[in-house]
């Protein structure tokens, strides 16, 4: 398979690293890595779910088996399962008027943006609430459910709910205080450009480019529901930003020893005034500072690599006889 048609996504892995603080133009090179590190992850996460499936005698894959991989993340799976449910609210709304706001296709948990990052009217989001109950997205997994006949809710389980609710709240505001400072200093046409690199998306209006990209024929007994496209897509957004963002801490680590090691090597204090001036605040859409580097392929090999450290939380206590042990990929 030539380059040209497997790498696809350069254009989407630009906009979504931009979002994560990358202003630079990426090479060639580091985009391509990323599309191939997050196409593993996927492959990934389509063998795991289809063994899940299996398991549950079941030939195609359901959302609940993706959000299984990742049920650890409470924050990110209850912005999945609020995502869901706005699903829904469309769906009934589109089923009973035979119309329904289409941008609720689009809503996550808080019910502003969708899980790659698009705008949604809240106006509308909240008529819409008013009019349609959000359905309760059931995981099987979940103790509550294991039961034909539900108990009425505890103050307690209440109280767990709501600490799940509490955290993935939290984390939304982490996300929006993050994003706040990128755009704080930003001029309305960078802010424009940002805004439409929110928008990226791996899966969105291109499910058949998706779907040949993964090799989902190959890997999948049955062909995947439209919404475990949709988390796919979610998750692949999320992969892009998580690398980005791992691999900037490390190059401004990395740069400021660098810059560290110049100051004193700098022979007078009006080298060093010269060298503090060229620190000025660059616009999007000014020449590239001469300081100024992208994020190089190695910056994103050490961040996979960070990533890929083995979590041993979650992890059952194991003795080993020895010798070499084949570790699973984690998931981003």
């Amino acid at each position: 398979m030539s380059n040209d048609n497997k790498y696809k996504y350069r254009i989407e892995i630009q906009q979504m690293m931009f979002v994560s603080g990358e202003t630079n133009d990426p090479p060639i090179e580091t985009t391509s890595l990323i599309e191939d590190i997050v196409r593993g992850q996927v492959i990934e996460i389509l063998i795991q779910t289809t063994k899940t499936a299996n398991s549950r005698g079941s030939k195609s894959i359901a959302p609940e088996d993706v959000i299984f991989l990742i049920r650890h993340d409470k924050a990110k799976v209850n912005r999945l399962r609020t995502y869901l449910s706005w699903k829904d609210v469309r769906k009934n709304a589109k089923d009973q008027e035979g119309g329904g706001t289409e941008s609720l296709l689009e809503g996550n948990a808080d019910g502003s943006t969708n899980a790659d990052g698009k705008n949604l009217n809240t106006n509308d989001s909240s008529k819409m609430l008013s009019r349609y109950k959000k359905s309760k997205i059931r995981l099987p997994w979940e103790l509550q459910f294991m039961f034909s006949e539900q108990h009425l809710e505890t103050n307690e389980e209440s109280e767990q709910v709501d600490e799940e609710e509490k955290a993935a709240t939290i984390a939304s505001l982490k996300r929006l205080k993050m994003a706040d400072d990128r755009t704080r200093n930003m001029t309305r046409e960078e802010y424009v450009h940002w805004s439409e690199c929110r928008q990226a998306s791996f899966t969105f209006r291109k499910a058949k480019r998706f779907r040949e990209w993964a090799s989902m024929t190959q890997l999948c007994d049955s062909r995947p529901n439209d919404d475990v496209i949709d988390i796919l897509g979610f998750l692949t957004f999320e992969i892009v930003c998580s690398l980005t963002e791992e691999a900037m801490n490390i190059k401004n680590s990395e740069d400021k020893l660098n810059q560290i090691q110049k100051e004193k090597n700098l022979k007078n204090l009006n080298e060093l005034q010269q060298q503090k001036q060229l620190k000025k605040r660059k616009y999007l859409f000014d020449k590239p500072d001469e300081l100024a580097s992208p994020l190089l392929p190695y910056h994103i090999e050490e961040a996979w690599r960070r990533l890929q450290k083995t979590d041993f939380k979650h992890k059952a206590a194991r003795s080993f006889g020895g010798g070499m042990v084949k570790t699973r990929t984690r998931l981003i």
